[in-house]
């Protein structure tokens, strides 16, 4: 995912020594050279104090086949979203020590991928972040939306957004305390690879896919979110969910239309309510009450899936619409609130 570009004298070294000249005029110098490849990958380090416009400018100062913007290992002020727009753009922190945290009343994401508008036009492709720690300081927050207005007036304020994006990858990053979801992915996104999230105490759920496809998510440590460790809706196709631990969210699983998806190694603890609730959509076709159109959930496959300590049912499929779905070698805790609760009997196998 890392464009390879020099300039004569070595434009890598040029910009592995950002700190020493300085990020201004290291961007301004940036902006006039001319590019040619290499086998070197462009990397822009910024240097202690950066800010959250300096963050932007050094992702807009990559040449137009991409590069990899460094993070110190400090907490920066984020009072606007950093939006990686363009195709091959890497962004990585320092681990944990890189805190991304949301400036108060800021009302914003914290990272976007993808075009930052209601309705993206255009696919983004191969992009990275990697080795960060998001604080979206959600009470300190008074709005789920962006903006009030216009473009941005529909996207919601997570941790991150992802959106209208194929073939890019999120990894070590935790999402934390934010005013919307943890991590989100919509409108549009194919094969994307998410692997070693943290997210907890996110106002709704840790993770959330809208529109996704033959994507990824492996190495989940979700717990503590007031709506769903992992809510999954509107088109959740052909995906697979790996090796997760959700603990103590309210559900650990929320399924509508979604289709043939595997889970593998998903331990739920301490759910709230139900550790997975499979369900449609309902709307009043011809005055009646009825399931939505392709809002079910069917062919789905759950396998060595633990559920425990549950407030309710730790398997629940609400509506019969949901058929098809195969649990293989379950570690259920079969206490008195319910194993498996079905609408009726036949819409789960269980081997």
């Amino acid at each position: 995912m890392k464009a390879n570009f020099k300039e004569a004298g070595s434009l890598g070294a040029v910009a592995r020594n950002t700190a020493a000249i300085g990020l201004l005029s290291f961007l301004a110098w940036f902006s006039t050279v001319p590019q040619v490849f290499s086998s070197e990958p462009v990397a822009i380090t910024l240097p202690s104090g950066v800010t959250d416009v300096q963050i932007q400018q050094a992702l807009d100062a990559l040449p137009k086949s991409g590069g990899e913007v460094v993070l110190p290992p400090e907490k920066i002020s984020i009072r606007q979203p950093v939006v990686l727009r363009r195709d091959n753009q890497t962004l990585r922190g320092s681990g944990t020590a890189t805190i991304l945290r949301l400036a108060d009343n800021a009302n914003c994401p914290v990272l976007i991928l993808g075009e930052p508008v209601n309705h993206p036009k255009r696919t983004v492709s191969h992009l990275r972040v990697a080795d960060l720690f998001i604080d979206g300081n959600r009470r300190n927050q008074q709005r789920e939306l962006w903006r009030l207005a216009g473009e941005g007036s529909q996207i919601r304020n997570n941790g991150i957004t992802i959106q209208g994006v194929s073939d890019s990858m999120v990894e070590n990053v935790t999402c934390a305390d934010c005013r919307s979801g943890g991590l989100v992915t919509t409108l549009g996104v194919k094969r994307l690879t998410v692997r070693g999230l943290t997210a907890f105490d996110n106002q709704f759920d840790g993770l959330a896919c809208y529109h996704t496809t033959h994507s990824v998510f492996s190495d989940l440590y979700l717990h503590d979110n007031p709506g769903a460790g992992i809510s999954l809706d509107l088109a959740f196709d052909h995906n697979v969910i790996s090796n997760a631990v959700l603990n103590a969210n309210d559900l650990g699983i929320f399924m509508r239309a979604s289709r043939d998806n595997q889970f593998h190694n998903v331990t739920i603890d301490n759910s709230h309510r139900f550790g997975v609730f499979m369900a449609h959509a309902e709307q009043f076709i011809a005055g009646v009450l009825q399931a939505a159109p392709e809002s079910e959930c069917t062919q789905n496959s759950f396998t060595n899936l633990i559920a425990k300590n549950c407030g309710r049912a730790v398997f629940r499929v609400n509506n019969s619409s949901c058929t098809n779905n195969v649990i293989i070698r379950p570690g259920f805790d079969w206490s008195m609130k319910g194993g498996l609760s079905q609408a009726r009997p036949d819409l789960v196998t269980v081997q």
